[in-house]
């Protein structure tokens, strides 16, 4: 029978495993594995984010050519959500890796398969010299994004949740959360130099290829980084009771899921689909709104976002250490609601074109994100049991960033083609992080619930 939501989480988990309670010399071990775990999901998001933002400033007359600047808008951002509409199919193939090969064989798969597709966006041609050719090799690019991604997150939250020390499972977990605003942050690094050193025309013709050519540093960094961690003590010890008496129903761990565990996949999905439009919406789809329908300059939308991202940064550490202290759905109610509240003030705040206020409202925001976010990693690993964990984790998150995220740029510009107060994406956003208030209250606590069966 599909298990109940309702259903207590050392149920859904099962007994403690003796992997978890580490003396010194295993906490810094899991101290180094999710700094690994950080630095991958940092360079797997600069990837992301620096498409993102090439989006918003030059993809769409590149790749897609149209008189209709919307209409060009909306193509490059169509090639945005392609990324996500493939992640499950990463979800597939490497929660499978994960929950029967090990974590860390599957993030290292997924980390070189961004590599080679954001380094080969990097060398597309353009519309103007291989024509339609031109964006057919790009959505086959993002594809393989989306792919790499759908197999990335969990398996770096588990492999650091995995490690950590009794009573910090949070904390560790969140670490490798630090990764989307840092990857912004890293990638507005390279831009806002980038532009100011070739000037709009210049990054229009070649220079925004630059961006995308350095990934090939990181990811050779990221993949020395990964190879040298230990596998998760949680999954040698599944796989060695997998060897003495193999589980046939965990060979194909996405569909058990779904047959065993239909409403914490739901719920879960629900519980973070706000936080995923907050994001993207921010970090994405502004970026190319601000200048283009309001007229706001372009550094000062990036500003305003690396600002915001660099708060959230900031409270996420902070954040996940309250949540092993007084649990994980309290920490993260409070930033729903408080994202309800501030959803439609801070993209109100855009109609001002005050550089201050705008920076402010963002700060705000992403802040409250960032209670959303952070314990989110801990919390969605522990709504399932071990050997269906990282695809588990993985499918909820996912799924969320696809309808929650993915989407959000391209129907942000179809609403604002149809209202143009940049109020319809505070209700927007609102409107989803209201989904995940109810989700969260609909799930339990999940803090003092068992970790491995």
């Amino acid at each position: 029978m599909p298990e109940s939501p309702s259903k207590t989480v050392s149920e859904a988990v099962g007994p403690r495993s003796a992997a978890l309670t580490s003396p010194p010399a295993e906490q810094t071990k899991a101290s180094k594995v999710a700094v690994a775990s950080l630095i991958g999901t940092t360079i797997e998001y600069y990837d992301f984010a620096v498409y993102g933002t090439a989006s918003a400033l030059v993809l769409g007359p590149a790749f897609f050519p149209s008189g209709n600047a919307t209409v060009s808008s909306l193509a490059a951002f169509l090639t945005f959500a392609a990324a996500f509409v493939s992640r499950p199919v990463g979800v597939a193939l490497f929660g499978t890796i994960g929950d029967r090969l090990g974590r860390r064989n599957a993030l290292v798969a997924s980390l070189l398969l961004m590599g080679v597709a954001t380094v080969g966006v990097g060398l597309l041609p353009t519309y103007e010299t291989a024509g339609l050719l031109a964006p057919v090799m790009l959505v086959t690019l993002r594809l393989l994004q989306g792919v790499s991604m759908g197999g990335e997150w969990g398996g770096a939250v588990l492999l650091a949740a995995e490690h950590a020390p009794p009573g910090r499972r949070a904390l560790y977990a969140a670490i490798p959360n630090v990764g989307p605003s840092l990857g912004f942050l890293l990638s507005s690094a390279v831009i806002l130099p980038t532009l100011n050193f070739a000037g709009r025309d210049g990054f229009t013709e070649w220079a925004w290829r630059l961006p995308f050519l350095l990934s090939t540093v990181l990811v050779v960094v990221g993949l020395w980084v990964r190879t040298t961690v230990s596998e998760s003590p949680v999954f040698s010890a599944e796989a060695r009771r997998e060897t003495r008496a193999p589980a046939p129903a965990s060979r194909f761990p996405l569909g058990t899921l779904i047959a065993r565990h239909p409403g914490r996949l739901l719920l879960g999905t629900g519980a973070a689909i706000g936080g995923s439009a907050v994001y993207y919406l921010t970090i994405v789809y502004s970026l190319s709104y601000g200048p283009k329908a309001l007229g706001i300059p372009q550094n000062t939308m990036l500003t305003a976002a690396s600002v915001g991202a660099a708060a959230g940064i900031a409270v996420t550490l902070p954040a996940a250490r309250l949540a092993d202290r007084v649990g994980r759905r309290p920490v993260m109610l409070a930033g729903a609601v408080g994202s309800v509240v501030w959803a439609v003030p801070m993209y109100a705040s855009l109609g001002t074109g005050n550089g201050l206020v705008i920076t402010g409202a963002y700060t705000v925001g992403l802040m409250l994100l960032a209670l959303m976010f952070s314990p989110a990693a801990a919390f969605l690993a522990e709504l399932f049991p071990a050997r269906l964990r990282y695809t588990g984790a993985s499918a909820a998150f996912i799924l969320a960033n696809t309808l929650g995220g993915g989407f959000a740029p391209l129907v942000a510009t179809w609403l604002n083609s149809q209202w143009s107060s940049p109020l319809v994406l505070g209700f927007y956003t609102g409107g989803l992080c209201l989904v995940s208030l109810l989700c969260l209250m609909a799930l339990p606590e999940t803090r003092e619930g068992e970790f491995a069966d």
